[in-house]
């Protein structure tokens, strides 16, 4: 648990986006397969990366290949859409194990919390093995014991995938601790609703929007994470976590 006088006992953490700037490198593989299952549907709807991560970031591939189904109106048997799941856990794999890098800060910030005596967890969507290869990439794995790196799509059964708070209830029932004793970080409406819906209270991360897409869209991201899925704080940047965290535990 964490240290003497620390209110909050662990903190859990997202990976994509949050602690390792991923989507835009999973994005891209994620919009080859993509537009492979539409073009194999007959369907004449094609997907770009930027496309792709406005309908579905947050989402993990068989969420997204379920959103598609919906959307344009066909159905994949189960063994296809398995099969395209496996394709692109490796596709994805492979680039963020050749290219992925942390978020601004990270490394400083973890080192603060390990300090402090905060234990920390990953909380991820994404496939265990995809986590883990984002993780040791950007050099923080030491943070991790892979024992507690939790993933919707591989560590329940059967998988799911955020907005469902399923992965974080697990996690804090491995964990033994309760949902309000801990604090997590997100990037998107569908981590910060799963956190919302598990009694978890949310940091929301928007600094990764202010790299990729401008200041327009992390205010627009700020605004969506406080009003909707009720974040109890907003981080621009890494170096603000101990005051969001300060303002958490001085609600506790």
């Amino acid at each position: 648990m964490g240290s003497i006088g620390n209110k909050i006992k662990y903190i859990l953490l997202d990976c994509d986006n949050t602690l390792v700037q991923s989507e835009q490198l999973a994005f891209e593989a994620c919009a080859e397969l993509t537009n492979e299952v539409l073009e194999k549907h007959g369907l004449d709807a094609r997907y770009t990366r930027e496309q792709l991560l406005e309908d579905f970031v947050g989402h993990n591939f068989r969420g997204m290949l379920k959103g598609l189904q919906k959307k344009h109106n066909f159905t994949m048997e189960d063994a296809e859409l398995e099969d395209f799941v496996e394709r692109e856990l490796g596709a994805v794999t492979k680039k963020l194990s050749e290219k992925a890098v942390e978020c601004p800060g990270v490394t400083r910030e973890l080192n603060k919390l390990k300090e402090m005596g905060y234990p920390m967890a990953v909380v991820s969507t994404s496939a265990k093995s995809r986590v883990v290869a984002s993780i040791e990439k950007a050099k923080i794995d030491h943070f991790f014991p892979p024992e507690h790196v939790y993933s919707a799509a591989t560590s329940l059964n059967p998988p799911s995938s955020k907005p469902d708070p399923a992965i974080y209830n697990f996690a804090c029932k491995e964990l033994a601790v309760k949902p309000e004793e801990c604090v997590t970080v997100e990037d998107s409406k569908s981590g910060a609703t799963a956190a919302m819906r598990a009694g978890i209270p949310c940091v929301a991360y928007v600094g990764i929007y202010g790299i990729e897409d401008g200041k327009e869209k992390m205010e627009e991201m700020a605004k969506l994470l406080t009003e909707e899925t009720k974040c109890a704080a907003v981080m621009y940047d890494w170096s603000e976590f101990q005051d969001c965290l300060k303002k958490i535990e001085a609600k506790l």
